[in-house]
């Protein structure tokens, strides 16, 4: 085979050792991990997690790493989508002989993400999921007593999310976008990214020669994302020049922000500035766009939800921001067997099965 990577011709059994060792690399140049953690796998049954929970198996044998490893779903309740992969996850349980524990959103929130869709639109599927997901996996860690969460995330998408945020101008998360160990101040539960170096169409070239048990269906509502936008730009990059993932996550790293200006606003003559209940009027609550309210500088990241609990920067987290949008548009009655509430995914799959 020539290796997507570099283009270097390599054979079966020589690929399989490239493969691991890079990530073994990865791993301990990071220094990831340390002898007696448990970590938790994130697992939903597709190419990326089943390599993944594979991978961490056989590298935890093979250089006594010393971990625990669990398998963590989340099952956001994408009827004829999420629960075929879960049926996937849980054949991967046996075969690797691992725990597995699986989150839902409809018990976490009281919202599956055929509800969200038929009430917000598809096009704010990933919106909504992106936000739920990430607390999803803090709470089933939290649960599970495990401090360290790995996912699957491959150099693709560490890629594709450098340039979203540059073609978003969303500048503040840039620098952030890359790191391969992620955690908030407060929180115990880290999160890392073993495959940060790891080419997608070589990761599907392992699962394909191992022969492993994965789940290849896209999900149904994510071709409306942004980030597929991001994802074909990158395709018709790398078919030019094949290095410029590694080389887009590189410029990642290494950019950084010039310091932020302070903004002076000028005061009005005559108006002393006064302390009210113990709080400064001059220390002003700014609301985001997203409906967030921003406390003042004294708050920092790792204060906590007043309505949930959860880390935020703010006074409410995302999470409840969006969930009370929906609240609010909510049907008051409901209406049996909606196609509309069973979601796409189900539907999609039904007219596969009709002949004509």
């Amino acid at each position: 085979m020539k290796r997507p990577k570099n283009l270097q011709k390599l054979c079966k059994n020589c690929f399989y050792l490239v493969f691991e060792t890079e990530i073994h690399h990865t791993i301990t140049d990071a220094k990831l991990f340390s002898p007696g953690d448990k970590v938790a796998i994130g697992a939903s049954g597709g190419k990326d997690s089943t390599v993944l929970a594979s991978i961490m198996k056989l590298l935890n044998e093979r250089y006594n790493y010393g971990l625990e490893l669990v398998l963590l779903s989340i099952d956001e309740g994408i009827k004829g989508y999420r629960d075929d992969s879960l049926a996937t996850v849980k054949r991967n349980q046996v075969q690797y002989e691992m725990a597995l524990e699986i989150i839902s959103y409809k018990e976490l929130y009281n919202w599956s993400m055929d509800e969200i869709v038929a009430c917000a639109g598809i096009r704010s599927s990933c919106t909504y999921c992106g936000v739920l997901r990430r607390q999803a996996l803090d709470r089933g860690a939290a649960k599970l007593g495990i401090n360290h969460v790995v996912t699957g995330h491959n150099a693709d998408d560490m890629a594709e999310t450098v340039l979203m945020n540059l073609l978003r101008g969303d500048v503040a998360r840039l620098e952030r976008s890359t790191v391969i160990l992620t955690q908030s101040d407060g929180s115990p539960i880290k999160r890392s990214k073993p495959f940060k170096y790891s080419y997608q169409k070589e990761i599907v070239l392992y699962a394909h020669y191992k022969k492993l048990d994965y789940f290849s269906t896209e999900c149904t509502y994510a071709p409306e994302a942004f980030r597929g936008t991001a994802r074909e730009l990158l395709k018709a990059l790398e078919a030019v020049r094949p290095s410029c993932i590694m080389d887009i996550i590189y410029s990642g790293e290494h950019l950084v922000l010039a310091p932020k200006k302070k903004k002076v606003t000028r005061k009005y003559k005559n108006v002393k500035e006064k302390v009210v209940n113990g709080e400064d009027p001059s220390k002003e609550s700014q609301v985001n766009p997203d409906g967030s309210v921003s406390l003042g500088r004294e708050f920092k990241d790792g204060n906590r939800c007043e309505k949930c609990g959860y880390l935020t920067s703010n006074k409410v987290c995302k999470a409840c921001v969006l969930l009370a949008g929906l609240e609010l548009n909510r049907p008051k009655m409901g209406i049996d067997g909606n196609t509309a509430v069973d979601g796409a995914a189900k539907m999609g799959k039904m007219l596969e099965g009709l002949s004509f």
